[in-house]
C-alpha cells in the first residue's frame, strides 16, 4: 500500500512539472503572433482598429483653434497560403468620419453629414501581400500593399475626408523578445509612396517615412504594458508640401480568450511641422484562428 501510494505520488509530481513546464513554453497570441510573425496555412488573423485623433492646436496658428476631429476605422484580414508560413495575402479596408468648425470630438459618431461640419464615408481598400524575406531571420517581415482611393473628392464644402490618391505601402517589421520573456521590443518602418493628380490631393507625388519605436512588458502571458514612440516625416516632390510629426504614447493589450485580444492606445503629438498637434484615443480587436 505503501508502495502505491508513493508511486502515485511521484506520477502526480512528474506529471504536475511537465504540465508546468508546457504553460511556460506556450505563449499566448498578444506574445506570440506580432506584426513580424506570419501566420500557418489556413490560419486567419483579422483586426478592427479604430484611431480617433482631436486637436484644438497646430502649427498653422497660435493659440487655440476650433476642434477638429478624426476619425479612423480599419479592418485588416489576412490568411496564411503557403506551407513553408513565409507568405500571407491579405485585404485592408478603411472608413473615414471628421468634424469641423469646433463640433464635440464625439460628433464623429454622429454620422450625419451636415454640410460644412462633417463626412463620413468608406475611403479606400488595399489589396495587400505579408512575406519573409530572410529565410534565418523569421521574425523580420514586409508587408506590401496598394491603396485605391474611393472618394471623388478631398475636400467638400471645406470638409477634409482622406486624400485623393493612390498609395504604395511598404512596412518593415522586426521585433525582438529578451531572454527572460517579460519584454520584447518591436520595431517598424512605414514608408508610403503617394501619386496621382497633383491637383487631387496635397500628399500626391510624396514619400512619408514613419519609423516607430514599441516597448512591452508582460506582468503575465495575458496581459501586456506598452510604451511608444513614432516620427513621421513627408518628402514632396510635387505639390511643395513638406510636413513632420513626433508622438508619444502608450497603451495596454489583453488576451481575452484563446482567439480574441483588445488593445487601447493613447499618443500624443509633441511637436511637428505644418501638422496638427493633437492627441489620439485608439480601440482595436483581434481575432486569430
Amino acid at each position: 500500500m505503501k508502495k502505491t501510494l508513493l508511486t502515485i505520488t511521484i506520477l502526480a509530481l512528474t506529471f504536475v512539472g511537465y504540465s508546468q513546464n508546457d504553460a511556460q513554453v506556450q505563449k499566448s497570441v498578444i506574445q506570440e503572433y506580432t506584426p513580424s510573425k506570419l501566420l500557418n496555412k489556413g490560419q486567419w488573423d483579422i483586426k478592427w482598429f479604430n484611431n480617433l485623433y482631436t486637436q484644438t492646436e497646430s502649427t498653422f496658428s497660435e493659440g487655440t483653434e476650433s476642434r477638429e476631429t478624426f476619425f479612423t476605422s480599419t479592418v485588416d484580414v489576412f490568411t496564411g497560403v503557403s506551407e513553408s508560413s513565409r507568405f500571407n495575402i491579405g485585404l485592408l479596408l478603411e472608413f473615414r468620419s471628421n468634424v469641423v468648425a469646433d463640433r464635440d470630438a464625439l460628433d464623429v459618431f454622429s454620422f450625419d453629414g451636415e454640410s460644412g461640419t462633417a463626412r463620413s464615408g468608406f475611403t479606400s481598400f488595399a489589396p495587400a501581400v505579408k512575406f519573409n524575406p530572410l529565410k534565418n531571420v523569421s521574425n523580420f517581415t514586409i508587408q506590401t500593399a496598394f491603396h485605391i482611393p474611393l472618394i471623388d473628392n478631398e475636400v467638400e464644402d471645406g470638409v477634409f475626408l482622406d486624400q485623393k490618391g493612390f498609395i504604395f505601402q511598404n512596412r518593415f517589421f522586426y521585433d525582438y523578445t529578451f531572454p527572460s520573456g517579460d519584454w520584447q521590443i518591436f520595431t517598424e518602418l512605414n514608408t508610403e509612396y503617394s501619386f496621382g493628380k497633383n491637383e487631387d490631393s496635397f500628399a500626391n507625388d510624396s514619400l512619408n517615412l514613419t519609423p516607430g519605436v514599441f516597448l512591452s512588458y508582460f506582468p503575465s502571458s495575458k496581459f501586456t504594458i506598452l510604451a511608444l514612440a513614432q516620427h513621421s516625416q513627408r518628402l514632396d516632390f510635387g505639390n511643395n508640401f513638406e510636413q513632420d510629426f513626433t508622438a508619444l504614447g502608450g497603451g495596454l493589450k489583453y488576451q481575452l480568450t484563446d482567439v480574441l485580444n483588445i488593445e487601447t492606445l493613447y499618443t500624443n503629438f509633441v511637436r511637428g511641422n505644418n501638422t496638427g498637434l493633437g492627441e489620439t484615443f485608439n480601440l482595436g480587436l483581434r481575432v486569430l484562428f
